[in-house]
């Protein structure tokens, strides 16, 4: 059999050819430390590392979202730390007023001090994450919350929340109206209050002593003084109970249906005392302007001052609790918020896991494979350069 030299040429570039082409892309796989650099690579993989892709893109997206919930959950945390703060200074200021032995220039003094207080607190109320969003704004976070008017300070928002595109329930605002203006008046279950005042007494915020004896009902205390004898009498939703005529002892709490009161000084004929269900609307802010509107009246008794101040303290201490509770699902919030990220940790390394493995590189034989490949195309080119040695000319000479 006859092989002529052409043949013979032909042979070595293909082979020659075959082995550089072999040699770039085991270099590029060095190169980019992948297996798989194009589809055509491995059709197969190329799919399975498209997939893992698109699931580590979905989880970073989901990432950056509780990245953004995690970030206003902070600040709104943050935010109810310096409101209480600010209500527990209020709180010391009013404790302070309520001292006997202030004047009514003192007096002024601490409701100045309130009324600034107040102001830094309409202020928490309104404060933004720093990206134009207020954290109190509920679903209308695009504008203050709060507005302070003439008539005092009204919730301008939308109730509920704005939660991040997650897969997670994760809010990027917190309801304004449930931290601010949704307390428990009174003592959370009643509220007591003096209809009608002429005389020297005062009541206190009340208890309840048994749960299960609750009616639901409202309650007037009604009393007598006739030539210095004082009696009081019960009334439920104003038509008259068993209790009617019991003597009145100053300090001694007067117990019915479940609820007790303490009315303390001298009542004067017809005062009347109401005890009614708690509704869960106080506006701290209208709480603190007529604190520091009885605060500024002057010539007020004792039993009028002691009054004003129980139920002004009995306001900040709701409106402290039911920051509290807020504050404390925030704090439920921002440990969801751990756990998704935690979650989503794991979810990004199993996809770049599956990724790797699709597409990934084995460096060590890939180092082999190279060198090998190496090794083979020098051959070739050595025999390629034999081959074009090979004519008449070369033996002629």
């Amino acid at each position: 059999m006859r092989i002529s030299t052409a043949n013979t040429f032909d042979a070595s570039v293909d082979s020659l050819v075959r082995r550089q082409s072999a040699l770039s892309t085991a270099q590029e796989q060095l190169t980019t430390g992948k297996r798989v650099n194009r589809a055509s690579d491995d059709p197969a993989a190329a799919a399975r590392a498209e997939r893992a892709l698109a699931a580590e893109l979905h989880t970073d997206a989901t990432q950056r979202a509780v990245n953004a919930s995690q970030n206003a959950m902070t600040l709104a945390e943050s935010a109810m730390g310096d409101a209480s703060d600010l209500l527990q200074q209020i709180r010391e200021a009013m404790v302070a007023a309520g001292n006997g032995s202030y004047s009514d220039s003192e007096r002024r003094a601490q409701a100045d001090k309130i009324a600034g207080l107040r102001d830094q607190l309409l202020t928490v109320a309104n404060r933004q994450d720093g990206a134009g969003t207020y954290l109190f704004g509920g679903q209308a976070a695009d504008h203050a919350p709060f507005l302070d008017a003439a008539g005092g300070v009204t919730f301008q928002g939308e109730p509920g929340q704005v939660d991040a595109a997650s897969g997670d329930p994760l809010p990027l605002t917190v309801d304004g109206r449930a931290a601010w203006m949704s307390a428990r008046t009174g003592n959370g279950v009643f509220v007591t209050a003096p209809t009608v005042s002429t005389g020297r007494a005062w009541v206190d915020t009340g208890r309840v002593t048994d749960p299960s004896a609750l009616t639901g009902s409202s309650y007037s205390i009604v009393f007598s003084n006739t030539a210095g004898v004082v009696t009081y009498s019960v009334l439920q939703d104003g038509a008259g109970t068993a209790i009617a005529g019991v003597p009145y002892v100053s300090g001694r709490a007067i117990e019915f249906d479940g609820l007790s009161a303490t009315v303390t000084g001298v009542p004067a004929d017809a005062d009347q005392f109401d005890l009614t269900p708690s509704t869960a609307d106080l506006n701290i802010f209208t709480a603190l302007d007529n604190a520091v509107t009885a605060l500024n009246t002057p010539l007020r008794n004792t039993a009028q001052i002691a009054q004003s101040n129980s139920t002004y303290l009995a306001a900040v201490d709701a409106a402290m609790g039911q920051m509290q509770s807020v504050r404390s699902q925030v704090g439920e919030t921002l440990n969801r918020i751990d756990s998704a990220t935690g979650r989503l940790d794991d979810l990004r390394l199993a996809s770049q896991t599956d990724r790797n493995n699709a597409e990934g590189l084995d460096m060590v034989k890939a180092i082999s494979d190279f060198q090998n490949k190496q090794t083979g195309y020098d051959a070739a080119l050595k025999s390629y350069s034999l081959v074009q040695k090979m004519s008449l000319f070369d033996y002629i000479t």
